[in-house]
């Protein structure tokens, strides 16, 4: 793969819906190159792309919600990882903002159900919101299936 688009959208247009996209992101935590997999990487959802310039250079960057990794294995039945929404002490989401070159790919995320059903209210475009863990999918692609182990 050579490249990738990782969208950071308040209003996209997909046929008649208009709707906000943030897109998820494998993100290199700093033991990178020291761990396996998802061991060495984080979730997050990208809410904003943008650069500043400081002393002669530019430094590209994301503002990003993060998720947290649910257990130290990925789910014995399907092997992938479980991840959910990470809060800070207040409740609020955790966010930061970080160097884009610790983006290593995008990442889809699967919701994870209950048994109770789901209202109808809620829109497709509000899945990120609307649940409280989600699967990673390393079926998602080949370079998924590769990395995200």
């Amino acid at each position: 793969m050579y490249r990738e688009i990782i969208r950071s959208t308040p209003l996209w247009k997909k046929g008649d819906v208009y709707a906000p996209r943030f897109d998820c992101v494998l993100i290199a935590k700093p033991n990178f190159e020291l761990e396996d997999g998802m061991r060495g990487m984080s979730i997050a959802r990208v809410l904003r792309f943008f650069s500043f310039y400081f002393e002669g250079v530019t430094y590209p960057c994301a503002l990003i919600h993060w998720f947290a990794t649910y257990g130290d294995t990925p789910d014995p039945d399907n092997g992938m990882w479980i991840v959910e929404p990470e809060y800070d002490g207040n409740g609020y989401r955790s966010v930061s903002v970080i160097h884009v070159d610790t983006i290593i790919r995008a990442a889809h995320l699967l919701p994870i159900f209950d048994s109770s059903p789901i209202e109808r209210s809620v829109h497709y475009t509000k899945t990120l919101d609307a649940f409280r863990a989600f699967y990673v999918n390393k079926y998602a692609d080949y370079h998924a299936y590769e990395i995200a182990f």
